[in-house]
């Protein structure tokens, strides 16, 4: 199977910067896309940022011009560079990837653990 591990969460000052990261290990044949999904207290988990096996990405509009997703040279690891924090960007932050495990043309999804990311005074 696959495993994703997230880390780089923590408490930052508003107007503060995060990198977040997440390395995928396991049985990884391809990884067509690798994205960030938050979920705040009370809220539903939404999509923060995305990236195709191209580079093609996508963001919130919420982020737009303030958070930048990478990935890493090997591919399998996949970075969330967070600038100009605010108080609601405080959330439970998760890796995703949808991963080509074996003969089949169709990836499987997997989840990361979360990191908690806290934007506070």
């Amino acid at each position: 199977q696959v495993q994703l591990v997230e880390s780089g969460g923590g408490l930052v000052q508003p107007g503060g910067s995060l990198r977040l990261s997440c390395v995928a290990s396991g049985s990884i044949i391809n990884i067509y896309i690798m994205s960030w999904y938050r979920q705040a207290p009370g809220k539903q988990r939404e999509l923060v940022a995305t990236i195709g096996i191209g580079g093609t990405t996508d963001y919130h509009d919420s982020v737009k011009g303030r958070f930048a997703i990478s990935r890493g040279s090997g591919k399998n690891t996949v970075y969330l560079q967070m600038d100009s924090l605010k108080p609601e960007d405080t959330a439970i932050y998760y890796c995703y990837a949808n991963v080509k495990i074996g003969p089949s043309f169709r990836g499987n999804d997997y989840w990361g653990q979360g990191t908690q990311v806290t934007v506070d005074s």
